[in-house]
């Protein structure tokens, strides 16, 4: 069976392992085939690695780490930010996103000369209302923009506070040492928004008591009205507001009955955490790495290894454990191309930032050296077409 399939994907598979590799500095980030990385930068509170494997044709998971100041202020408070957009249906709210949500966050920081919750929402929400100018404005030229989402999660470290806000699915995992024992362990900071969880569908249920089929068991997978797993996000503006559910949108997308009340929302769960002495680490990724490791596996692998090339090395081990799971080797699964390879796994986006202690108490106004990096992947040319691609259930996330 599996030499069959094997067989099957060959036509699809890469020459060579260097097919899209180029090599050079490791300032902005390196490629190596699918996978892209950067094992090791500073930020204002330590270091941070970041690796990303593409599986999509078109890399739908975008992201970025940026540190120095916070404000478009140059004397406003300095620290750390941090995002992961886990995209669905097409890579152009993710990317909206990448270029938006942090401007936004600067613009609001810098008017209440502070970084806080409602700085964090605030940004959230202006993110998402251009995205939603942006899809009124394309909807007769390109109606299917509608249909486009992201996840978005969100870390700021900011005066020994770190803000973690997620709508979505992705995941932040903070790794604590235990004094008594030097054991690392491992604290979810993060709230998901998938209907997999009961909470979450009780959730819609109680928000939408007129529409017994807001949550359906499609296929054994639990989906906002049969379409989407998840209930949170940006963008998915075809289930936001009823003008954008119509012709031209494909019929998958449109919903039977007209929506009063939007279906999905963007509203982040915030989590504020102060952190402490025997915080070493957080761990930023999107769904495709909790798919195959546990929390407490993600805090080992990187409590239990050197700090270079963290991310890189917790990527590699969730695609060891995908081709486990397919009963084929490490080796035979990297030879996959993207587009085929998201039949074995998802985009995978990791970002690992480390916390120094020592620099948690530096004043949020000491002058640090701008650093912005944004996660990488294969950029085709436009009308460019990847061999053997095979499209997967949109907005399935």
């Amino acid at each position: 069976m599996l030499s069959e399939l094997m067989k099957f994907l060959r036509a699809c598979f890469r020459p060579s392992s260097d097919r899209y590799a180029h090599t050079g500095s490791d300032a902005g980030g390196r490629q190596d085939g699918l996978l892209w990385y950067k094992d090791s930068g500073q930020h204002f509170h330590g270091e941070f690695s970041m690796a990303v494997i593409q599986a999509n044709n078109l890399l739908e998971d975008q992201s970025q780490v940026e540190s120095g100041t916070l404000s478009t202020n140059e004397f406003g408070p300095c620290g750390t930010f941090v995002g992961v957009y886990d995209g669905h249906g097409g890579p152009e709210t993710s990317r909206f996103i990448n270029d938006h949500l942090f401007q936004h966050l600067k613009r609001f920081t810098s008017e209440q000369q502070s970084m806080s919750v409602d700085v964090i929402r605030k940004a959230f929400q202006a993110t998402e209302d251009a995205f939603m100018s942006l899809v009124a404005r394309q909807w007769s030229m390109n109606a299917q923009i509608a249909a486009v989402g992201s996840c978005c999660l969100v870390g700021v470290i900011c005066n020994g506070t770190l803000y973690i806000a997620n709508a979505g699915d992705s995941r932040a995992v903070l790794g604590r040492v235990v004094k008594a024992t030097g054991e690392v362990l491992a604290t979810q900071l993060s709230t998901e928004h998938n209907a997999s969880i009961e909470s979450v569908r009780q959730e819609l249920h109680s928000l939408h008591p007129d529409d017994p089929n807001i949550v359906v068991l499609k296929h054994n997978v639990w989906r906002v009205k049969g379409i989407i797993q998840v209930s949170r996000s940006i963008g998915d503006v075809y289930l936001k507001k009823a003008e954008f559910n119509r012709e031209p949108l494909y019929v998958r997308f449109r919903l039977r009955e007209p929506f009063k009340r939007p279906i999905l929302s963007s509203e982040p769960s915030i989590t504020v955490h102060q952190l402490q002495p025997h915080d070493q680490f957080v761990i930023l990724a999107s769904d495709g790495l909790w798919e195959h490791l546990s929390n407490q596996e993600a805090v080992d692998i990187v409590a239990n290894n050197t700090r270079s090339g963290s991310a890189r090395r917790l990527v590699k081990v969730a695609l060891q454990e995908a081709a486990k799971k397919r009963e084929m080797r490490y080796s035979d699964l990297k030879k996959i191309d993207r587009g085929v390879r998201r039949h074995f796994h998802d985009d995978i986006t990791v970002i690992v930032v480390y916390l120094d202690s020592n620099l948690m108490n530096r004043a949020s106004t000491v002058k640090f050296p701008r650093i912005s990096v944004r996660g990488g992947g294969i950029h085709l040319p436009p009308n460019t077409l990847a061999p053997c691609t095979t499209p997967t259930e949109v907005g399935g996330n």
